[in-house]
């Protein structure tokens, strides 16, 4: 088989210096991962795409929660991929979805359109949708580039008859790439057995912050006051030994 493309999954621009110091082929960067991933701000995807040497594709991404969205929020994320775009990002990655969980083809496309020349990844919005057939057929009309996705599971493992089932459906007209708590016990399989040609995880581990003096009064925006002083970062260790369970 041909060497995969390695996604990761990172979080601000340290994480992207780590995936790709790791090798990683390209980067999925986000804020705010304990959410699932939210748009990063601007000053953080200028650098990243400055400083990094694999593409960067920002998340696009308002708010936690689930893909259907309001006609406010919906005028952020256009204004997000357009940013994106104007700043030089090698694509984008965001999903809109109906309250009867399918793709959003009218918002699909004109994000698609916004991004004009960038590559377009639908994110796991496609797990939540009711019809994995029909909303593959959904992305090949909206001319998003790729698909992310754990086969509308909770693991790659768990879904991997549908991820097969997706290759299968997309038929070349659309990239798979798989995901769901790939790691070097299961990424091998992954690969193998699903027919997907790029693969996407996270390797983040929890660090502890580098404040010497703690507060153990306050605790900031509803969180474990602990978690004050930890941060969550990308283990590039882990991101090689990724790749290599997978080669």
């Amino acid at each position: 088989m041909p060497r995969p493309v390695f996604e990761i999954c990172v979080e601000g621009i340290d994480g992207v210096m780590a995936a790709e110091a790791a090798g990683g082929d390209r980067v999925e960067l986000c804020a705010s991962l304990l959410e699932g991933g939210l748009t990063p701000s601007h000053g953080t995807i200028k650098l990243a795409i400055e400083r990094a040497r694999i593409p960067v594709y920002p998340i696009i991404r308002p708010r936690g929660g689930d893909f259907l969205y309001s006609d406010l929020e919906f005028e952020t994320m256009l204004a997000d991929v357009a940013a994106c775009r104007a700043l030089g990002a090698k694509g984008v990655v965001f999903g809109c979805l109906t309250a009867d969980g399918r793709y959003d083809e009218t918002r699909m496309r004109a994000l698609v359109e916004t991004a004009g020349p960038m590559e377009t990844t639908s994110h796991r919005a496609f797990d939540m949708t009711r019809d994995l057939d029909e909303a593959v057929e959904a992305l090949v009309r909206c001319g998003v580039t790729r698909v992310l996705t754990s086969g509308q599971r909770d693991t790659a493992i768990e879904g991997l008859d549908n991820l097969r089932r997706t290759v299968e459906r997309a038929a070349g007209r659309l990239i798979v790439m798989a995901c769901g708590a790939l790691d070097p016990d299961t990424i091998a399989r992954v690969r193998s057995e699903s027919g997907v040609t790029e693969l996407h995880f996270a390797a983040l581990a929890q660090v502890p912050s580098g404040m010497t003096w703690h507060n153990p009064h306050v605790g900031m925006g509803g969180t474990e006051k602990s978690r004050e002083y930890e941060l969550t970062v990308t283990d590039p260790e882990a991101v090689a030994a990724t790749i290599a369970a997978a080669l």
